[in-house]
């Protein structure tokens, strides 16, 4: 599942930088209580991930890419190296999908 993760955190970081650095430095700021004290910046990250209309966007255009890619996943559970042609495709999608008018958007409330 590491390939999946990447992928994610890739697109995470690009499309929702600004409340992953806040988390970060909360948590290093507060390695004895960070899951209490930055849970509010943790659950900003799910939010700008669940609800940022580029991450939105790349969800629906790249849906079966990423669907071949997790199922080659799920099925290879031991071995994640075997789907890195399924991650390549889908991130090769990514790049293609049509954000003009979007790609500044802010988030949009859930």
């Amino acid at each position: 599942m590491v390939l999946n993760m990447e992928a994610a955190m890739a697109i995470t970081t690009k499309y929702c930088q600004k409340e992953l650095e806040e988390y970060g430095t909360c948590v290093v700021s507060n390695p004895a209580s960070w899951q209490e004290k930055c849970l509010d910046l943790k659950l900003k990250v799910a939010q700008c991930t669940s609800s940022h209309p580029v991450i939105r966007k790349i969800q629906t255009d790249c849906a079966g890419e990423f669907s071949v890619f997790e199922r080659c996943l799920r099925e290879n559970q031991s071995s994640a190296e075997a789907c890195q042609p399924h991650l390549t495709r889908f991130l090769a999608c990514v790049e293609t999908v049509n954000l003009s008018g979007i790609a500044n958007a802010a988030p949009q409330p859930t």
